[in-house]
């Protein structure tokens, strides 16, 4: 085991997350970058199903690029009804339609069941992926409660094992980067009025007759629309449209008593 590559330590404690499981895997190395993907997106619940080769020695643990620890962690069952047994909602990836009452998504909305249940089922959720050469057989995809695809080109759709995990991890982890960005989104204050902005639309108007903006009748109207949509583009606030209002008061007045200020 000299070769290994150094592990990196997975937190003592983390919020739930949903369970990954590899069903049949035929290559170590395939389950360890698996672990890597995982990894990369801070998702650390692997189960294995009947794997062909040893998806805890050297091979894998080398793939995973310093994330052993989460195939040392991983569960190891024998039938896929083992491994999904505590679960109460599980997905599972599937590149071709098969010839079932099953609820089909794409991948987008499959992760956010994913996040909505669990919030409701903390830590008993769970996405299932095929084995590398032929993916799930019916009887695995039966216990799932919907079918997950990855809209990807119909000449071409198929994706090695890593690859599927790491698109399903990344969606996953995002959706919780997105949330949290939301949560410290700094508040924005609310649009101006309609009262407020007509009144400095009417405002805007009259100094814009008053410096001669608006000296052409035949293009005045569409010279005002034009303007109306650049502000209203921007949906200002109250505050904003107040301050304008004060630039359009300065403009007005006399070089020379702004300069005696």
């Amino acid at each position: 085991m000299s070769g290994l590559k150094k592990t990196v330590s997975l937190p003592r404690e983390s919020q739930p997350m949903p369970v990954f499981i590899l069903v049949r895997p035929q290559l170590a190395e395939n389950v360890g970058m698996c672990a890597r993907a995982m990894m990369n997106c801070g998702l650390y619940r692997m189960r294995i199903v009947a794997p062909l080769e040893d998806v805890k020695g050297e091979k894998a643990v080398n793939a995973s690029s310093g994330a052993g620890e989460i195939l040392q962690r991983a569960e190891i069952f024998e039938t896929v009804e083992e491994a999904v047994a505590d679960l109460s909602f599980l997905a599972a990836t599937t590149g071709r339609l098969r010839d079932l009452q099953k609820e089909v998504v794409f991948l987008d909305e499959a992760v956010s069941l994913l996040h909505e249940k669990q919030e409701n089922f903390p830590g008993k959720t769970g996405v299932l992926f095929g084995p590398e050469r032929t993916g799930l057989l019916n009887e695995d995809l039966a216990l799932a409660d919907v079918l997950v695809r990855i809209p990807l080109n119909s000449l071409h759709p198929s994706l090695n094992l890593a690859q599927a995990v790491l698109i399903t991890a990344y969606e996953y982890t995002k959706e919780n980067y997105l949330k949290e960005a939301r949560l410290h989104r700094p508040r924005l204050d609310a649009p101006a009025g309609k009262k407020e902005l007509t009144a400095f639309f009417s405002r805007l108007e009259e100094e814009l007759d008053a410096c001669g903006y608006l000296r052409f009748p035949d293009k005045r109207q569409v010279m005002l629309d034009n303007l109306k949509a650049v502000f209203l583009r921007a949906s200002p606030s109250s505050q904003e449209i107040r301050s304008l209002q004060g630039v359009l008061t300065d403009l007005r007045r006399p070089f020379s008593s702004k300069k005696s200020e």
